[in-house]
């Protein structure tokens, strides 16, 4: 059996701002479970935009685009969100340019995916009447049956959500126009006069995102709202009900573990087979 492994480059965006936050180590870890399991070597660089002003270059198969604090609104005409749409633009056309042969494939999640829907027009992002904080079902919309990264997971599919801000009013005419695509909703909500916001976008053939966070992993994540910390501030801003609730379901093999074990493995399976050709070293 041949030993030689497969180089990826990935780059992860850092959106975070030096906020205590587990998804930037849900990200490192999905990296570390991939490369073991797909007997690939991942070379991994970090870059902090908010702060740092940090953004990759080219020289990257693979971009994931993390969740962050704050608005998504108010970092407009910023120079980080300048830089950040910038080096989005320089992707975009790479990927336009027909000599390139090697196309470069981003996951955009959360805070990431809201910035990417203003940029790419797909939608309004306004602030949410509340926050979204929980574990919640996820439903398919028709071009999600023929979407790779949602392979493996049935519909409704459940994942974290964590959100004070949401996508809305989709531009419906431009996103034809582009070949975008509108791949899941949030939960239906009878109680509220309110309307579901996009949860899932496909913008190009090798850009895509997520509204919740398919990094979190159920874990990582029971271990950290059982600190002492997160506990308290869970049950004091939502409810003992609500982190009992998100314990429960986290505990479920067929809500989070599922969605943590199929979508960003399968969007790196897809961005290796389909959108670039690696070296084998």
């Amino acid at each position: 059996m041949s030993t030689e492994k497969q180089q990826l480059r990935i780059a992860i965006l850092d959106l975070y701002a030096c906020t205590s936050n587990q998804g930037m180590r849900g990200i490192r870890q999905t990296l570390q479970e991939f490369e073991a399991k797909f007997q690939s070597e991942c070379h991994v660089s970090e870059f902090e935009v908010r702060l740092a002003h940090e953004v990759p270059n080219l020289d990257f198969d693979i971009y994931i685009s993390s969740g962050g604090p704050g608005s998504p609104l108010e970092s407009e005409n910023s120079d980080w969100e300048h830089l950040y749409f910038e080096w989005l633009q320089k992707l975009v056309d790479y990927n336009n340019d027909d000599s390139n042969h090697q196309k470069k494939s981003i996951f955009f999640i959360c805070h990431s995916f809201q910035l990417a829907c203003r940029f790419f027009k797909a939608g309004e992002v306004v602030k949410r009447n509340s926050q979204a904080f929980g574990v919640f079902p996820v439903h398919f919309l028709p071009a999600a049956h023929d979407e790779i990264i949602f392979k493996g997971l049935s519909d409704p599919f459940y994942a974290v959500d964590s959100r004070d801000y949401q996508v809305i009013k989709p531009n419906l005419t431009h996103l034809n126009e582009t070949g975008a695509k509108i791949l899941a909703i949030e939960k239906a909500r009878s109680h509220v006069p309110y309307e579901r916001a996009l949860m899932a976008v496909r913008f190009n053939e090798f850009m895509i995102g997520t509204q919740f966070h398919p990094e979190a992993d159920a874990i990582g994540m029971i271990e950290y709202l059982h600190t002492e910390e997160k506990k308290k501030n869970v049950i004091e801003n939502h409810s003992e009900q609500k982190w009992k609730s998100m314990i429960e379901q986290l505990h479920d093999p067929e809500k989070i573990m599922n969605t943590y074990a199929c979508i960003l493995p399968n969007f790196l399976t897809a961005a290796i087979k389909n959108n670039i050709t690696l070296p084998i070293y």
